[in-house]
């Protein structure tokens, strides 16, 4: 029997190239006057909100920029672009940049209307009131915060990274033009294209699935794993670049619906102890969580592996789940992350905070939706094997 679920997404989504020029359009069809445009400074220098901008002011819509978010997003963040917010009387946010403006973007938004600090707000559904609307313009093929009803957001007075989740952190719009990533740089197009496939593997095999996810993860896991590396190898290859993006949309939808699991817990506390970006953080373990997590739901698994061309009929499904994390891996060797160490986590480093990691990995709730679940002493274990 198929359980009762929710299915959320944005009420409206916009996918293709020149989609932004319809930014300036949703915003008064949202009934706003001003914007707070959310991004960094880099694609602020190169131009790349240029587009978002000229949309906007054709359409009568003036424009405040806060281009501060050049980093996974702090408490910092949010509290300076609600100031702004606030000072400058904007009724509509525009997130404009990798997973970080957006999920900012959604925080801003979110504490405009609620009480105290988003620290306060760490978890699930403890918002009151809907906030300022957010409409979300990703730069990268791989967050899919575009289409989730949930922010990351690292309180750095306790080193943790914060994941809070409300639908009504869901963005009104979300506008996905495959032309915001053509002059994405090749490390960061691997590090965003990984994390879009974990969260399709994961929301696949989560104890959250449903039918619906289902199908989208599937799809987000074909797409990804056939036009990742193409769009990695030849950055201009605009179908690579467009069906990528697909992908990543599609994950952003499915792990929304039918959440995360190992692979996201134990990247939290990489990124918070380490200042490791999250994409990275999920590409260095994900393989060595797929071994661990196959016996869990070898069918499941074998699954994923058949939709990245992978087994044959003569196989049972652990053999072809396995063949299938080996494919995985190769995708990430092909890709050229490093390891932990290479990114500076030497063991000498991780001693002292591993415990503490793994407890904050099981506190985050996300390990729970593993098909094989994790003991702590385990995940110490996992982290080790990740160096």
């Amino acid at each position: 029997m198929i359980s009762s679920r929710p299915f959320r997404v944005p009420p409206t989504i916009h996918f293709g190239e020149q989609a932004t020029a319809r930014t300036g359009e949703e915003v008064k069809r949202l009934g706003a006057r001003k914007a707070l445009l959310v991004t960094d400074a880099v694609l602020a220098k190169v131009g790349a909100i240029d587009p978002i901008v000229d949309s906007l002011k054709n359409h009568g819509v003036d424009v405040v920029v806060f281009d501060e978010v050049n980093c996974e997003p702090v408490l910092r963040h949010v509290n300076e672009g609600l100031a702004l917010l606030e000072e400058k009387q904007c009724d509509v946010l525009v997130a404009c940049g990798g997973g970080s403006p957006i999920d900012a973007a959604k925080a801003i938004g979110i504490m405009a209307t609620n009480q105290g600090q988003i620290k306060d707000y760490m978890g699930l559904d403890k918002f009151k009131t809907a906030g300022v609307p957010v409409i979300a313009v990703p730069t990268t093929a791989g967050t899919g915060s575009e289409a989730t009803m949930f922010s990351i957001i690292t309180d750095t007075d306790n080193d943790v990274k914060m994941l809070i989740g409300s639908p009504l952190l869901m963005p009104k719009v979300a506008i996905v033009d495959p032309l915001m990533t053509l002059k994405l740089p090749r490390g960061l197009t691997a590090a965003t294209g990984l994390d879009a496939l974990t969260h399709a593997i994961e929301a696949y095999v989560s104890l959250k699935a449903q039918p619906m996810t289902d199908v989208l993860a599937i799809s987000a896991i074909k797409l990804i794993s056939t036009y990742l590396p193409l769009a990695w190898g030849s950055p201009d290859n605009r179908e690579a670049r467009a069906n990528t993006m697909l992908g990543a949309l599609q994950a952003g939808i499915a792990f929304s619906n039918a959440s995360v699991a190992l692979v996201h817990g134990m990247s939290r506390p990489i990124g918070a102890n380490f200042h490791i970006a999250h994409g990275v953080s999920n590409a260095v373990l994900l393989g060595i969580i797929m071994d661990f997590s196959l016996s869990g739901n070898p069918g499941r698994y074998a699954d994923i592996a058949r939709a990245m061309g992978v087994g044959n009929g003569g196989q049972d499904a652990m053999g072809v789940a396995k063949a299938g994390a080996e494919k995985v891996k190769g995708l990430i060797k092909m890709l050229e992350v490093p390891s932990l160490t290479a990114l500076g986590v030497t063991r000498e480093k991780l001693e002292p905070v591993v415990k503490k990691m793994a407890e904050d990995a099981l506190a985050s709730g996300s390990p729970g939706n593993n098909p094989r679940q994790a003991t702590a002493e385990e995940i110490v274990n996992l982290y080790y094997a990740a160096l």
